[in-house]
């Protein structure tokens, strides 16, 4: 009886929402139950098990926050991105194995995470041989001092940490959406699929999503028409109208993170109602092929969607609706965005 109560309650709640128009820039997502996570041999053991879940209606960004847009948001407020901030070595020691080191002085200065090709290839289990620190590196100097996203600003930000992504959110009216409300936005109304657009990678010979091409990480032919971000909206919609979501760059989602999510979500009885993630990600237990980056004791990290410009399919084939990555909250990269979401009862 109270199940029935609930599906009545979440098709009156779908049925109302849908006569209101989306905010600019944003698409209605009516809601409804999914299958969340993967059980497929293709996905890593952070996607495991998959369960149903049921989501209220809400409303998304159609395509990630734009350079032009947060440019917009830092006018207004004079708002500093994290990268944009010396770094706290009281605060980061927090974060590393008690024997770690100071580092030198020039790697305290404000800066981010920039993506080099390599000379060839590469043991791909070490990140650092493709990720440089770049002193001055931010959303508005993407490869460092002397870059800038003129002619890049309808490129997704990237540089952005999630404090940064909240701070903006939270500006314009929005909030950032859940893991949950993520997944099955992306998947578009499409059950069980693979990708967003079905199980074959490329229809029809025709690419999805910016991905690298070639090899990775020292080789990218672009055959997919990029070597770095796209504009948004570059690629097909999928099914609800929205774009990029997989590929171009990661997205923050609102969920702290923990490896293990899924499987103690799958502990409990029937439907997962609207899941906001873990209250705590202490006590996370690691798992074994995981792709996020190797958990520090007493670190909180923040759960990323969609994949970027640097997946492939050989090494990070992330671009899946159901793949997942926890990334420390502070860190900003050269594929690091977000998109926003906002309540339809909100409206």
């Amino acid at each position: 009886m109270r199940h029935r109560l609930g599906m009545a309650l979440l098709l009156l709640a779908s049925s109302s929402a849908l006569s209101a128009q989306p905010p600019q820039g944003m698409a209605f997502i009516t809601g409804g139950e999914f299958t969340m996570g993967s059980d497929a041999a293709y996905a890593y053991p952070n996607e495991k098990p998959a369960h149903r879940v049921r989501l209220r209606p809400f409303f998304l960004d159609t395509h990630p926050v734009t350079n032009a847009a947060f440019a917009k948001f830092v006018e207004a407020t004079g708002y500093k991105t994290v990268a944009e901030h010396p770094v706290d070595w009281e605060q980061l020691k927090k974060q590393l194995p008690p024997e770690t080191a100071k580092p030198p002085d020039e790697m305290m200065q404000p800066g981010s995470l920039v993506f080099r090709k390599t000379p060839g290839p590469v043991e791909l289990r070490d990140l650092s041989q493709w990720w440089v620190w770049t002193p001055g590196a931010s959303w508005h100097q993407p490869e460092g001092p002397g870059s800038s996203i003129e002619g890049r600003e309808t490129h997704p930000v990237v540089h952005v940490a999630w404090d940064d992504a909240q701070a903006y959110a939270k500006w314009a009216g929005k909030r950032l959406p859940t893991e949950a409300e993520w997944e099955f936005a992306a998947r578009g109304g499409l059950e069980g699929k693979r990708y967003a657009w079905g199980d074959g990678e490329k229809p029809d010979g025709i690419f999805q999503v910016n991905r690298w091409t070639g090899k990775f990480p020292h080789e990218n032919d672009s055959a997919d028409g990029f070597t770095g971000t796209s504009p948004v909206g570059s690629f097909p919609a999928n099914g609800y109208g929205l774009f990029d979501m997989g590929g171009n760059v990661w997205n923050w989602c609102a969920d702290l993170y923990r490896a293990d999510t899924f499987a103690l979500r799958s502990g409990e009885n029937g439907v997962c109602c609207d899941p906001k993630g873990p209250t705590t990600a202490i006590g996370e237990k690691p798992i074994p092929g995981d792709p996020s980056p190797p958990m520090v004791a007493g670190q909180q990290r923040r759960v990323m969607k969609g994949g970027s410009f640097l997946c492939h399919p050989d090494y990070c084939e992330s671009y899946r609706p159901s793949a997942r990555r926890g990334t420390p909250p502070d860190t900003g990269s050269s594929h690091a965005g977000f998109r926003c979401a906002l309540d339809a009862s909100d409206e």
